[in-house]
């Protein structure tokens, strides 16, 4: 470990750089947002986590909304179609600005090992690679292709959600690098070639060593964190924390990240450089589950005071706040929880729970909470914000929403 004395941070400094960080030091565009915006956004975040949930719209959509307002819904797509995003496994599976793409190397050659931890996808290789190599070489035959186009998608298997072999096979071919994939409108993977689908620079890019790998993207980590522990930026881009602590020791001694005390934080920390604490915070966010800046639920809670979870795999009878719970950002505080809905057939936007934290007042909350509901709700093409009965902001909130 360096013998570099450590910086001390107040618990509100590190709140105020992580928010920076994060892109929420910066007012939202005024103009047209386009992908110019959504550059910058990534040179910040490094990623944005894609799931199938669609309960409000497609959860990959809302962190842009978070930062950027109202914006061009197939922004995304288009920059994964053009090749300047790919899907692979970050944080989950995410989108990567493409220059990534070579320190996702080491991931993708540790599959192809039979090192991942999807022991299921590695069996059937293990057991069934002539199986794998015919899925791959239809693939290279008949081009961008879903699980269900294959001419054999093979038995459906236990693990892996029912997944069929086929699919199996794809997802390892995936894991691997030599498939790439592109989504569908319903949101359904299509796999191709990899070489057909990331442009040559960054596909004949040199790869770093596993870590060199991982020391570029814990400091990147970093750089997206402001200031975390070693489980947070180990988090960002699912590295195992063993493994980085010693990376992390390493980019201290090379001064490329700065030993940090956080107040009330019992882990050290690491500051990156180049973090800065925003003059003013006056950000006004509905935050996705799945948004970088909530990942690291303990991080959450040690930077906000917010205890979080989503409920979606809990029983209805066992849930607190509601099925699909968003965190409602106002200024440099999570100030309240919002359990939404898109009623596509309503066109309104439903509101099923509203919970104000302790300490901030429904009044304070209610009225910019209300204009960024119905900022969503304009964006999503619903006509209405409707909100139910559930939570004690609720009455406040549909007040201001009237």
């Amino acid at each position: 470990m360096s013998s570099a004395r450590p910086v001390t941070i107040s618990a509100h400094r590190a709140r105020r750089i992580a928010l920076g960080a994060q892109g929420f030091g910066v007012p939202r565009p005024t103009g047209r947002v386009d992908r110019r915006h959504v550059r910058r956004m990534l040179a910040r975040v490094g990623l944005i986590q894609i799931d199938s949930v669609n309960v409000i719209v497609r959860s990959q959509e809302l962190p842009l909304f978070a930062r950027l307002g109202p914006h061009r819904r197939d922004l995304l797509a288009g920059m994964v179609e053009d090749g300047e995003l790919f899907e692979y496994w970050g944080h989950e599976a995410s989108l990567l600005p493409i220059e990534l793409f070579p320190l996702m190397r080491w991931r993708m050659e540790a599959a192809g090992a039979k090192a991942a931890g999807w022991s299921g996808l590695v069996r059937l290789a293990r057991e069934r690679p002539d199986y794998v190599e015919a899925v791959y070489r239809e693939v290279r035959e008949r081009g961008l292709m879903s699980a269900s186009e294959l001419d054999d998608p093979g038995a459906k298997s236990g693990p892996w959600w029912g997944w069929r072999h086929g699919k199996q096979a794809l997802e390892y071919l995936f894991w691997c690098g030599r498939l790439s994939a592109r989504r569908r409108a319903s949101f359904e993977r299509m796999y191709d070639l990899t070489e057909r689908l990331i442009p040559p620079m960054w596909l004949d890019a040199p790869a770093p060593s596993a870590d060199d790998a991982h020391k570029e993207l814990l400091e990147r980590a970093a750089a997206a964190h402001g200031v975390g522990t070693a489980r947070d930026l180990a988090d960002y881009y699912r590295l195992n924390i063993p493994r980085a602590r010693p990376l992390l020791a390493e980019l201290v001694e090379e001064e490329r990240l700065v030993p940090a005390h956080v107040e009330g934080w019992t882990q050290p920390a690491y500051l990156h450089p180049d973090a800065r604490v925003p003059h003013g915070i006056e950000a006004r966010a509905l935050l996705s589950p799945f948004d970088s800046l909530i990942w690291e639920r303990s991080r959450t809670e040690r930077l906000f005071d917010f205890h979080y979870r989503l409920e979606i795999y809990t029983p209805k009878p066992r849930r607190v706040y509601g099925y699909y719970v968003l965190p409602f950002l106002l200024g440099d505080a999570l100030v309240a929880r919002v359990d939404l809905k898109s009623d596509r057939a309503a066109s309104a936007l439903l509101v099923r729970g509203a919970f104000g934290e302790f300490g901030y007042g429904p009044a304070t909350i209610a009225g910019p909470l209300a204009a960024e509901l119905a900022l969503l709700a304009e964006w999503l093409g619903l006509e209405r914000v409707i909100v139910g009965d559930h939570g004690d902001l609720a009455p406040a909130l549909r007040a201001a929403t009237r």
